[in-house]
């Protein structure tokens, strides 16, 4: 089964998301920021990455551009609070699948979910 991975620095949003992926059957882990991701086992594993732009610490974009400089290329997906336009454009020129506003639409988040595991996209 694909590993979903969210990273958020707000314990309740990652709560809520990575209930939401379990309600779909799948597989979701958390993490509270981009570093404890980056030094775990499950950077190779993630199918499909869920993450905060603002975090403390690394962001989200910092994060996305770690994980291209190392080769990774996970399909991402931002959720923010703060959505600039700049920073959409930033990430989805760099290949991420989404750019949402928290709260953001369980279904659309659901849909970029699939757009992500779809085979056409590894």
């Amino acid at each position: 089964m694909p590993t979903i991975t969210i990273i958020d620095d707000d314990d309740e949003v990652r709560v809520a998301t990575e209930n939401l992926v379990q309600s779909h059957g799948l597989n979701a882990h958390t993490f509270a920021s981009a570093e404890d991701f980056l030094n775990s086992p499950l950077v190779d594993q993630t199918a499909c990455l869920i993450t905060d732009v603002q975090m403390p610490g690394m962001s989200g974009v910092e994060l996305q551009s770690a994980l291209i400089e190392r080769g990774c290329s996970v399909p991402m997906i931002f959720i923010t609070a703060f959505p600039e336009e700049r920073l959409r454009r930033q990430v989805e020129a760099a290949g991420a699948l989404g750019f949402l506003s928290k709260p953001f639409d369980a279904a659309i988040l659901m849909s970029c979910i699939d757009r992500a595991l779809a085979p056409a996209s590894f």
